[in-house]
């Protein structure tokens, strides 16, 4: 599973964050500092929720 972001689209709220702060890092300003993400095995669910917490909408699940 990855996890894809439109990073410029972030207005920093932290609800992927709050979720997951190993998933979804943010970087000094409050804001998603990453675009893609390789979820680790065992995270799936963390980063369901996070995707789910994000009001914006920009963080996209890729199943493989």
């Amino acid at each position: 599973m990855k996890i894809r972001i439109d990073k410029d689209r972030c207005v920093g709220n932290a609800r992927c964050a709050a979720i997951s702060e190993t998933l979804f890092e943010l970087d000094d300003d409050g804001y998603i500092a990453v675009t893609e993400i390789d979820v680790p095995p065992g995270m799936e669910a963390l980063a369901r929720r996070g995707a789910r917490a994000c009001p914006e909408k920009i963080i996209e699940i890729i199943e493989e």
